[in-house]
């Protein structure tokens, strides 16, 4: 890494509690001179002013005029985003009653919706029909009630209910992001990617 040379790898959205925010806050700095990195990442991007949760759009070029407004002589290499969001959330003491009700209602709908989505799946192509079927072709005789068929069945839905959220307690079944997870990514990502375009278009971004 050339001296002189300080690069940054700016986030796409960073989250702060904190209403002085810093460069440090919502970058990655790197140079040869660990006191510059330092410097740098104390400068003051912004103070954020008023009593309720915001999201400000920044432009890259604001930081790197800030920075070179200190250290005219310094190289900047901006290898992260070109604008930014820095997401500002009041520091509220958890409410663990609030929260353990969050999750109880959301764990209502996840099993009731799942529920009712395996059954109209297992109505709509007829499983107990296949079963069924099934069965009398390899036993030679119909069918009369529950069979290993649907027992099996309902072993192999826990069986892929839980690799399909890779959580068994608090214990992974493997280090890979689960379906959910990388949805949720790109959900996050292209929301931001939204936001960023809405405040260029009307001119909000802070250069």
């Amino acid at each position: 890494m050339k001296a002189g040379t300080l690069y940054l790898k700016l986030e796409q959205c960073s989250k702060v509690s904190n209403r002085r925010v810093c460069l440090q806050d919502v970058a990655e700095i790197y140079a040869a001179d660990a006191n510059l990195v330092k410097k740098v990442g104390e400068l003051v991007l912004c103070t954020v002013k008023g009593d309720k949760n915001q999201k400000l759009i920044f432009s890259s070029l604001k930081v790197i005029d800030m920075i070179q407004k200190e250290h005219p002589d310094l190289t900047i290499e901006n290898i992260g985003e070109t604008d930014f969001i820095v997401e500002y959330r009041m520091p509220i003491p958890p409410k663990k009653a609030w929260e353990y009700t969050k999750t109880g209602l959301i764990m209502l709908v996840v099993f009731f919706g799942s529920a009712f989505t395996i059954m109209t799946f297992n109505e709509d192509v007829s499983v107990m029909e296949v079963f069924a079927s099934i069965y009398e072709r390899i036993m030679g005789t119909e069918k009369a009630g529950g069979s290993i068929l649907e027992l099996m069945y309902c072993v192999g839905l826990g069986i892929g209910i839980l690799g399909f959220y890779n959580h068994f307690s608090r214990a992974k079944l493997h280090d890979d992001p689960t379906p959910i997870h990388i949805e949720m990514c790109n959900y996050e990502e292209e929301m931001n990617k939204a936001i960023i375009k809405d405040a260029s278009r009307e001119g909000k971004t802070i250069q």
